[in-house]
């Protein structure tokens, strides 16, 4: 079994046992598929590897594509492996990060995934803690309750892929002739974006890539976070919040 819901953002009570009691027939050949701002890799506080074990100990495997609000530092710190025809990082040994531009087998199903998202909650700027004015800034910006992040502190530049990640995508999407059962990804194609906000997400290289293999890929279904809410869009574009689902048996 494979299901999939939207980020959780380091709150993982959806999956509690009462939340989601399909887990009593699962194991961990079966998958949680978690669409990015997954926030589980933090700040390594205890409270953090709690919640990291207590996932770990589900039944069920639980694999996540990446967000924008992940702490991409302590992420880069942590090995690449492979798995199932892709490149991972394990967090736990049933807790996996499934890399950008990859596409992976799981359960008989072809998954391409690319993590990745622009934050939407910047428009006030990104503040440097190495700035001498930093403490007066941040308290101006406090005061009026606006919207900044602290640069490896609250926000990265690796919220976005780089070159490297972009041709790798091209390259493993070239090898199976672009041709993938389902796209697992954070974000997603500036026209569904555009669907979603009546054009207030603005376009960046990741949402026009994802363009590219929404036009050049042949797929079945498409899921994404991101937008904090649960819709379907022309059919195949899935966006998931709370809800926790199955992968559609097109898949």
């Amino acid at each position: 079994m494979i299901y999939i819901t939207g980020d959780t953002h380091a709150e993982f009570s959806r999956f509690s046992a009462r939340n989601f009691p399909e887990q009593k027939d699962m194991t961990k050949e079966d998958y949680v598929i978690i669409c990015g701002d997954f926030g589980g890799v933090w700040d390594n506080s205890k409270a953090e590897c709690h919640w990291l074990d207590w996932l770990n100990d589900k039944p069920f495997t639980a694999l996540f594509v990446d967000g924008n609000h992940e702490n991409f530092d302590l992420l880069a710190k942590l090995p690449v492996q492979g798995w199932n025809g892709g490149k991972v990082r394990f967090i736990r040994d049933s807790v996996i990060q499934l890399m950008r531009g990859q596409v992976f087998t799981i359960s008989g199903k072809r998954l391409f995934t690319m993590g990745g998202a622009s934050s939407h909650d910047i428009d006030d700027g990104i503040l440097e803690p190495a700035d001498p004015d930093f403490k007066s800034k941040k308290k101006r910006l406090d005061k009026r309750n606006a919207m900044y992040r602290i640069n490896h502190i609250s926000w990265w530049k690796e919220e976005l892929p780089n070159d490297a990640e972009y041709a790798e995508a091209r390259n493993n999407l070239a090898a199976c002739e672009w041709k993938v059962d389902c796209i697992v990804s954070h974000c997603c194609p500036i026209s569904i974006a555009n669907m979603l906000g009546s054009g207030a997400y603005k376009a960046d290289r990741l949402t026009e890539f994802l363009h590219e293999v929404s036009e050049r890929c042949e797929f079945r279904q498409w899921y994404f976070g991101h937008y904090h809410d649960n819709r379907v869009l022309m059919e195949r574009y899935c966006l998931l919040y709370e809800q926790i689902i199955p992968l559609s048996a097109l898949c």
